[in-house]
């Protein structure tokens, strides 16, 4: 039987639950658009017990942003197992799953929202496009990168962030193209630089060695070999 008494959370639980609100309302709304008092209405509690936990709407805002980041980094992480284009196929279902589930939080992250250029946010945002570097360079097994393999990595680490950017204004472009296309725009980067540095074609020909027919980076080949034009036919003598 209950008593309809509420139970008291502790300083750590009710952290956490007011970062959990503040994230909710942030992943519908930018932050800047968000009040205390809602996350306080929200929570179902004052708007002095906020206080209470965080400072300020700020460092609120900071907790929520080093939450987001751990999960989009974690996003990233991937068992090497299987060919490298399936792998990065997956990587980005869950990195646009993580976009598309919190747009305007994904967006200030990405951003810096209501903390442009506050040194916090900005070391959390190049948290998560280092975690995402390494766990690249995990899936290529290379340890010390050379510097054309680290343009590449981080060039594509950019470029899906600024995609996902670009895709939450409207969402014009099918999802399921985009996760596809950064796949192929991967490939094209490290096959573009393996063109002028024999370790990145050593790189590139392992990068292919397992990948079938019918993976991503097949699909790529087949795609552009259906924009060559015909070969004229030879006119005999």
């Amino acid at each position: 039987m209950t008593t309809g008494v509420r139970r008291r959370m502790g300083v750590e639980e009710r952290k956490q639950q007011l970062i959990g609100v503040a994230l909710e309302l942030f992943s519908h709304r930018s932050p800047d658009e968000v009040s205390i008092d809602e996350i306080a209405a929200a929570a179902g509690i004052s708007r002095p017990l906020v206080y209470h936990y965080f400072p300020g709407k700020q460092s609120l805002y900071e907790a929520a942003l080093r939450r987001a980041a751990d999960e989009l980094a974690a996003r990233f992480v991937e068992p090497r197992q299987g060919p490298l284009g399936a792998r990065l196929l997956r990587v980005m279902g869950r990195f646009f799953d993580f976009v598309d589930d919190h747009g305007p939080g994904f967006a200030a992250l990405m951003r810096g929202g209501p903390a442009v250029g506050s040194s916090t946010t900005n070391a959390m945002i190049d948290e998560v496009r280092q975690a995402a570097y390494e766990q690249i360079l995990a899936h290529l097994e290379v340890e010390n990168p050379s510097a054309r393999l680290e343009l590449v990595v981080r060039s594509w680490v950019s470029l899906a962030e600024s995609t996902a950017l670009i895709w939450l204004d409207g969402r014009r472009v099918p999802r399921a193209e985009l996760e596809l296309q950064l796949v192929h725009d991967f490939a094209a980067l490290a096959a573009v630089s393996a063109a002028y540095d024999e370790e990145m074609a050593d790189i590139l020909i392992r990068m292919l060695a397992d990948e079938p027919v019918d993976g991503p980076f097949g699909d790529l080949v087949g795609r552009l070999m259906n924009l060559a034009p015909p070969v004229p036919a030879q006119r005999l003598p």
